[in-house]
């Protein structure tokens, strides 16, 4: 008898194809607003914050809750606060290289008759 094994917690979130599926599997309400806004950076905060769980070392509900746990979280964090003020990603924390802030730009005075 061939025994089938159904696929895990992480790995049926791997195959969810948006936000929306992702909270509609933890069991998780949102505010359709704050994920308009921030889609990109919440999930993005809930990859932070699963990846300082060890998920090896969970069970399967310990897993589920894990996640449920990061995702609450990372659209909390949302809520009341913007991308760019989370800076949950990697342009927003990035040093600008060699730009020169706008404010620093003077004018060239040229010589009359140039």
């Amino acid at each position: 008898m061939t025994q089938t094994v159904s696929p895990g917690v992480l790995d049926r979130m791997r195959g969810l194809s948006s936000a929306e599926d992702m909270f509609a599997f933890l069991d998780l309400t949102f505010d359709p607003e704050v994920l308009n806004r921030a889609r990109l950076h919440i999930m993005k905060r809930m990859g932070d914050y699963m990846s300082k769980v060890d998920m090896d070392a969970l069970d399967e509900d310990g897993k589920f809750a894990e996640a449920r746990r990061a995702l609450k979280r990372a659209h909390a964090d949302f809520v009341d606060s913007s991308p760019r003020q989370q800076k949950a990603l990697k342009i927003y924390t990035q040093s600008r290289g060699n730009m020169v802030p706008l404010a620093g730009v003077r004018p060239i005075s040229r010589p009359a008759g140039s």
